[in-house]
């Protein structure tokens, strides 16, 4: 039997998705929570396979969650069952360990068939989820190409890493041991090399590339 906690800060989706599992033979519902605390007081008393999580919740949200939960209880699933299908949330919930992404207006079927999936240990994302990641993915592969065909010298890749890390242009000049004139004369060079607007286009473009995590 597998054992579900279905966490949302909305009561009647919460009711809704346990109207749905109880239609299941094989899984059932051992606990429900209301945000991230609510969830670890009641793994604390509930032995379960697998998490329901939703991503907007008060106190503590679902990323968050997943990433306290996963650390006290590693051999737990987590599902993410969500209206957001944006790449920014999917990408820090990947990171953040969780096994599955789902959109709340999935079918019952495809409910059933996530939840098996992550419980047999394979990761599962719905079609929508899916395609997102894959742009994302493609996106990333276009700007390690585009990298790859500008040259940098040492310098501006140090000047560049450190723009990324948040560092003033005197602390970068003290760092490097040369001129605050240099600094800015690398940024200017760095803004047009790489075809950015300004310096939150290099720290993104830093990012993407690989030079700072």
């Amino acid at each position: 039997m597998i054992r579900v906690v279905v966490v949302d800060d909305h009561q009647i989706f919460v009711d809704g998705v346990k109207a749905l599992i109880e239609g299941f033979e094989d899984i059932e519902i051992v606990g429900e929570a209301n945000d991230g605390i609510e969830l670890i007081d009641c793994l604390s008393k509930a032995e379960a396979n697998v998490i329901l999580m939703d991503i907007n919740m008060p106190i503590m949200d679902g990323i968050e969650a997943t990433k306290l939960v996963l650390e006290k209880y590693p051999e737990l699933k987590v599902l993410m069952l969500t209206m957001h299908d944006s790449k920014e949330y999917i990408e820090k919930l990947l990171k953040a360990g969780a096994h599955g992404y789902i959109l709340k207006n999935t079918g019952k079927e495809e409910l059933y068939e996530a939840i098996n999936a992550v419980v047999k240990g394979d990761n599962y994302y719905s079609a929508a989820v899916t395609k997102s990641i894959m742009e994302s993915m493609q996106k990333k592969k276009a700007v390690t190409k585009k990298l790859h065909n500008v040259e940098l010298t040492s310098r501006e890749k140090d000047v560049l890493e450190l723009i990324a890390q948040e560092f003033t242009t005197n602390e970068i000049a003290e760092k490097l041991f040369i001129s605050h004139h240099t600094v800015e004369s690398h940024r200017k060079n760095l803004i047009s090399k790489l075809q950015v607007r300004g310096v939150s286009g290099l720290v993104k473009y830093a990012i993407q590339s690989g030079l700072v995590d």
